[in-house]
């Protein structure tokens, strides 16, 4: 049976990034995309605006999603902060655990993250400020209809982001972390993904990926086959001799 991979957005997207995904095949898992509140269908509902809520209300949502079955956890970028916290709490909770978490694009919570002072700016300023930030282009940003739709979201999101950065934990997960960086990522250093190991008391590896920060978006399937790589290596390891 194949492995839950459940995935969350980076800043401002939604599921959609993700849903087209589960047409494409893979050995060791199947995609779940979660919606986050103030986009796509749920638009109508407001956006966290702290990283407790948005770990609260996607943990109920994995939980969900998941049904008690083992599953792991992927975030890029805002969702791999997201994810961190969201197992977090998981944890101390005493609460169901991801097999792996699957962290990309993203410097170790407790480091300083990138400040665009996002709530000085238009959303037609935002819009730019976030292209120029990660590279990322998107329609909805040149649509002005289609921009106030998307906009509310991303701003709510790069505000958790500007947020002070939290402390280094105590008590390591106890969860594999995997983690995956581009190789020209500018926003990330090698050196600021590797504070992962930090962050768990059982495993932590570094995966260089080609490409900048939004690495996968010119060449996800690169980021499927090596996640798909990855999740049943840790699953072959776990099987009994």
């Amino acid at each position: 049976m194949k492995l839950p991979l459940v995935c969350l957005p980076f800043a401002g997207a939604g599921a959609s990034v993700f849903r087209p995904w589960r047409d494409y095949p893979a050995d060791s898992f199947e995609v779940v995309p979660v919606q986050l509140p103030g986009r796509e269908e749920l638009f109508i509902e407001d956006p966290y605006t702290s990283l407790a809520e948005a770990a609260a209300g996607t943990a109920e949502r994995i939980l969900a999603a998941v049904c008690d079955r083992p599953y792991a956890l992927f975030g890029h970028s805002f969702g791999a902060l997201l994810a961190h916290a969201t197992v977090q709490l998981l944890h101390s909770k005493g609460l169901h655990l991801p097999e792996r978490l699957i962290i990309s694009g993203a410097a170790a919570p407790w480091l300083p993250r990138p400040h665009i002072g996002v709530a000085a700016l238009t959303d037609e300023e935002l819009a730019s400020r976030v292209r120029e930030l990660v590279g990322y282009d998107h329609e909805a940003f040149h649509d002005p209809e289609l921009r106030e739709l998307v906009v509310p979201a991303l701003r709510a999101d790069m505000t958790i982001n500007e947020s002070p950065a939290a402390t280094e934990p105590t008590t390591p997960l106890p969860v594999p972390i995997s983690v995956l960086r581009g190789t020209e990522d500018e926003l990330i250093t090698r050196a600021d993904a590797l504070q992962w190991t930090r962050a768990t008391n059982v495993a932590c590896e570094l995966i260089d990926v080609p490409g900048e920060h939004m690495y996968f978006s010119t060449d996800w399937p690169k980021l499927w086959n090596t996640i798909d790589e990855l999740l049943d290596r840790g699953r072959r390891a776990r099987r009994p001799s």
